[in-house]
């Protein structure tokens, strides 16, 4: 998998609002209504990490779940990550009507 350049990636999250690129990875924080929701959607994530084998650095405290994505084989960005951002968007952010 090829890393991603800054402008590749920029390019990518202009459609998913709730990432930010820094570091060398991208990141995003969720919250939740309570603890429930946010395991919960930890959960569902968890299946598409597994699906897509590609796991997140992320942690939670009370309804708050933050997230942190990079392929550590190149120190970077790949489309891995876009990939799962993007299907953790799809649990997550709730679709506007």
């Amino acid at each position: 998998m090829e890393k991603l350049t800054e402008l590749q990636i920029k390019s990518q999250l202009v459609q998913m609002p709730e990432w930010e690129y820094d570091d060398n990875a991208i990141h995003a924080e969720f919250e939740f209504d309570n603890f429930k929701d946010c395991f919960s959607a930890m959960s569902r994530i968890a299946f598409e990490c597994e699906a897509l084998n590609h796991h997140p650095d992320w942690s939670n405290v009370y309804n708050v779940l933050s997230i942190t994505l990079t392929t550590h084989d190149v120190n970077g960005v790949t489309l891995k990550d876009i990939e799962l951002a993007k299907a953790i968007d799809a649990i997550v952010v709730p679709e506007e009507d």
